[in-house]
């Protein structure tokens, strides 16, 4: 079991703010990271951002930002949001990393080189969203199939790699290794294309038209194709070629891609890998799409779903459980709130939430909260017991978590609270504690429940590791080790009798999502609401209001609230402050600006959050401008 596994996510486009898909790729990634850590193998998980293109361009423009500006700030909100989602990643990539550029200038002259590259001539059809050429027999209906627009006919001359010389050597690699790209119907795909000669690929842009990018090492008129730059993001990470950690870790590396880029990844980048010497990866592994609304989640369409939101409002944990059980690994899936709160209702409230404070509060109720002896003589009497469907669920758990297949390892998962649910009715703790001679008939059979409950956190961990921890910290077990390794799990009676029980608890509170919205609505109309201006007052009536200099330290938008945000502001101490500046005002265009603040305020609950001040600015129909200062001042600074 022990050994190496190295993990990989897309690098994320920074031409939009991080959304669901890119939340349940990287979760998909920390889970299997956490899974293999439990298996003790020695785990790599790489994430980032991919920085360079037309794409970045266009967008930092759009924001009026320089190409740099914009990407350090678009990188920065992945870098900042995983954590939020209790993703532990190993390194984070971006390719505009120098130890990147330096590992995509030498693979092209490597390439280069080798007479794999070539200068011509070339009219195509390019989707500047996809920012690559299309065959006439890759659009549906003459547009782009990704983003439903007509591609332009684009001629210029540029560098072009020979990604033909290699397709016969493609297709008998993948014909060898079946579960190179899985699941099956992808792989089947990408042959399916195969059929078709493959063209050579455009890898360069002229500066004429495109600067932002890594300049050709052999050409500095050109930069270099963002997708030849970008997929290099998986070796350049491991310190290619003579860091000791690119030898661990990529004979087994694994990436994680959603099904729109399986062409770059399933054919560009195993040919790109060859042409350089290097070995290819190991598996490829494609999901599908989340859907919403019946299209799958785009900006352009307006139905991006934002993932803190969702884990405000409903919790991180049911937040990662729902994403992983919901989607079977490569189709897509259906995203509604609606579909959550079921989930989070019935398989977390329901059945497992029940389950552990039926047991804990027996435990308390027949034991004083302790773990109690178990009889060997009782054992005998009680079998099969919850041993045997204990270890038929670890073993299916480790078996289909090995092959992505989450919704099935959770399932597992749940066969067996079926099971432990179904032993309590059977064995009826409540009546044997009636009769003092069934004493350790009892004992045994709470013994059993509370070790089934040992496994289940144990099971649970890579995917809700904070209700794992919990569940393990009131069933008194050490949770200073960060994770449940799978030998424990495969082991029966591990808890230790006498063990001091913490008390039950409502691990997944019940969700009333009509109460949830017609709060949110309350809220936000609240929030929104205008003001008239008061009477005149007296100098004495105004002196009574504290106004202050104030720093903003943090700022973030509030789920379901149109124009709010909050926002951490330094008057001196830390205050939470409330305003409806949100469409005026991103985050980051308010992180270290200095603001004047009402401080005296009494304090108010907007949207759930409770506001201790105001922060003031000048409104009309079109714009919102804030107070502000056009010197330094210190934090807390009376204004007068």
């Amino acid at each position: 079991m022990p050994g190496t596994f190295y993990i990989t996510t897309p690098i994320y486009y920074v031409n939009a703010r991080p959304h669901l898909g890119h939340a349940y790729t990287t979760i998909i990634a920390d889970v299997a990271s956490r899974f293999n850590e439990m298996r003790k193998k020695d785990v790599f998980f790489l994430t980032g951002t991919d920085e360079h293109g037309d794409k970045v361009v266009r967008a930092a423009k759009k924001e009026n930002l320089s190409s740099r500006s914009y990407v350090d700030k678009i990188s920065a909100l992945f870098q900042n949001l995983w954590p939020k989602l209790n993703i532990k990643y190993n390194y984070f990539v971006r390719t505009t990393d120098p130890s990147h550029i330096a590992v995509v200038e030498q693979i092209l002259q490597r390439i280069y080189d080798s007479g794999d590259i070539y200068f011509s001539e070339y009219e195509g059809l390019y989707c500047f969203g996809c920012e690559r050429f299309y065959a006439q027999r890759e659009l549906v209906d003459g547009k782009c199939p990704d983003h439903e627009t007509a591609p332009e006919v684009i001629k210029e001359a540029n560098y072009f790699f020979k990604m033909s010389k290699y397709q016969d050597w493609l297709i008998d690699h993948i014909k060898k290794n079946p579960d190179f790209i899985r699941p099956q119907r992808y792989k089947n795909e990408v042959l399916s294309f195969l059929k078709e000669p493959l063209e050579d690929l455009c890898i360069s842009r002229p500066k004429t038209r495109l600067k932002w990018g890594i300049t050709l090492p052999f050409d500095k008129d050109y930069v270099t194709y963002v997708w030849f730059d970008a997929l290099l993001n998986y070796v350049s990470a491991l310190g290619y070629p003579d860091n000791d950690r690119f030898k661990k870790f990529w004979p087994v590396a694994q990436h994680i891609v959603a099904k729109d880029i399986l062409k770059p990844h399933g054919i560009y980048w195993p040919i790109m890998l060859k042409a350089a010497g290097i070995d290819t990866y190991k598996h490829l592994n494609v999901h599908g799409y989340w859907n919403v609304d019946q299209s799958k989640m785009s900006k352009s369409l307006g139905n991006v779903v934002e993932p803190l939101q969702l884990k405000e409002i409903y919790g991180l944990d049911q937040f990662r459980f729902f994403l992983l059980r919901d989607m079977v690994f490569g189709l897509d899936s259906s995203f509604s709130e609606e579909t959550f709160v079921q989930r989070i209702n019935s398989d977390l409230a329901n059945d497992l939430g029940n389950l552990f404070s039926r047991i804990l509060s027996m435990a308390h109720k027949y034991f004083n909260g302790v773990v109690p002896e178990t009889d060997l003589e009782v054992e005998e009497e009680l079998k099969p017991g919850l041993e045997p469907d204990a270890l038929t669920a670890v073993e299916k758990f480790e078996k289909e978590m090995e092959t992505f297949a989450f919704h099935k390892a959770l399932e597992a998962v749940w066969v067996f609270i079926g099971s432990m649910n179904k032993y309590i009715d059977v064995t009826a703790p409540w009546v044997l504690a009636k009769n003092k001679s069934a004493k350790k008939q009892l004992q045994t059979i709470i013994y059993n429940l509370l070790e089934g409950l040992r496994i289940i956190s144990g099971l649970i961990y890579s995917v809700m590791p904070d209700t794992a921890l919990l569940m393990q910290k009131h069933l008194g077990m050490d949770v200073s080790e960060p994770f449940y390794t799978f030998d424990r799990l495969y082991t029966w009676k591990r808890l230790e009798p006498g063990t001091k029980l913490l008390k039950s608890i409502t691990l997944f509170p019940r969700i009333d999502l009509k109460k949830i919205k017609a709060d949110i609505k309350r809220e936000a109309e609240a929030g929104d609401r205008v003001f008239e201006i008061k009477p005149e007052i007296t100098f004495e009536e105004l002196a009574k209001i504290d106004f202050r200099v104030g720093t903003v330290v943090h700022a973030e938008g509030i789920p379901k609230a149109k124009k709010l945000l909050k926002l951490e502001v330094d008057i001196g101490e830390k205050r939470t402050i409330v305003a409806g500046i949100s469409e005026s005002y991103s985050p980051d265009d308010l992180t270290g600006k200095q603001v004047l603040i009402a401080a005296n305020l009494k304090p108010a609950k907007i949207m759930g959050v409770l506001s201790n001040g105001m922060l003031l600015a000048a409104v009309d129909d079109k714009v919102c401008s804030i107070a502000t200062f056009d010197k330094k001042m210190k934090p807390g600074t009376s204004v007068r």
